[in-house]
């Protein structure tokens, strides 16, 4: 990137070109700015032109997934949403940095607009700017106050990364699901939300999978505080008790923290054919502390591939 913009600089007569766009040009004129430059980029394109990019460009392409199978899909993990989560339709964008001004996570990663938006490439952060605005609505009327925010959304991402793998998706559908909180003692708040979380997962995976499909959960302890790995402890007892065919692996892992998962990760793969498939991905994070400016502020969020759900249950329908 460093060479390229090097490039460019030399090439237009301007060193530095980046930084004097983002550093001396007022956000909004640099989005008149660049309205105008992609406006006579527009007008200069021929039909022909568009039908090329929509051939080899990997953003534009429909999923390969049927769109009756994701509604059926959505319309399973609609009826298995516990009843304190409130299901919302995002908006396509949310406000630039969204992902990386909380999380250790690239802008590069990101499509970003030319009106300082971007696109959604993960619903989780979405969902932490919702819940963080909830929660600031509530605590101006009542600083202490610990009432929940349980959101959960079903939504097409897309990222910009390249990715090693040649099959893997640009952009795939995501459900999500999304608790915040305040501290209330005793790790009470995580122990909640995190049951929850894994409870949603585990009856719709058996249920929408199929009685063939095989489940395993991976929880990451990266906390220091016993008080916590008790907690944690009580979580995969009663999870194990409601879910006895489902193998649940605790670790320690002592990580150091990244920035994105602060005390644990949990992971939920499916099996069949001994072929284990990761499907979920989720833990804590400290998003609504960062976004409100509040140590006591609690976040949980998950998700589940819905395109690789829908494969496995795809997969287990032809063995059947």
């Amino acid at each position: 990137m460093n060479r390229i913009l090097h490039r460019i600089g030399r090439e237009a007569g301007v060193p530095e070109i980046a930084k004097i766009l983002a550093d001396k040009i007022p956000p909004t004129d640099l989005q008149s700015l660049l309205l105008e430059t992609y406006k006579q980029i527009a007008q200069r394109r021929r039909p022909s032109d568009l039908l090329s990019e929509y051939r080899r460009n990997s953003f534009t392409r429909p999923s390969k997934l049927d769109s009756e199978v994701l509604a059926r899909w959505d319309r399973a993990a609609f009826d298995h949403l516990p009843e304190n989560f409130e299901l919302i339709e995002l908006s396509p964008v949310s406000p630039l940095g969204s992902v990386s001004a909380i999380a250790p996570v690239s802008q590069d990663w990101v499509l970003t607009t030319i009106r300082h938006t971007e696109l959604v490439s993960d619903p989780t952060n979405a969902l932490a700017l919702e819940c963080a605005f909830r929660r600031q609505e509530l605590i101006r009327t009542n600083p202490k106050i610990t009432a929940k925010i349980h959101l959960a959304c079903s939504h097409r991402v897309l990222r910009t990364q390249r990715y090693p793998n040649p099959q893997a998706l640009q952009h795939f559908r995501l459900f999500s699901l999304c608790s915040a909180g305040r501290d209330t003692g005793s790790f009470n708040f995580e122990n909640e939300s995190l049951t929850q979380h894994l409870q949603f997962y585990l009856k719709l995976l058996k249920d929408y999978v199929g009685p063939n499909a095989r489940t395993r959960v991976t929880l990451d302890n990266m906390s220091q505080n016993f008080g916590f790995t008790k907690a944690l402890s009580s979580v995969t007892e009663n999870i194990l008790l409601e879910f006895p065919g489902t193998t649940l692996v605790q670790v320690d892992s002592k990580k150091v923290r990244t920035g994105y998962y602060q005390q644990f990760r949990f992971h939920i793969y499916v099996s069949q054919n001994e072929h284990w498939v990761e499907l979920v991905d989720g833990g804590d994070t400290d998003w609504t502390r960062k976004l409100l400016n509040n140590q006591k502020e609690r976040l949980i969020t998950s998700a589940i591939g819905s395109d690789r759900a829908c494969d496995m249950a795809k997969t287990n329908l032809a063995s059947t």
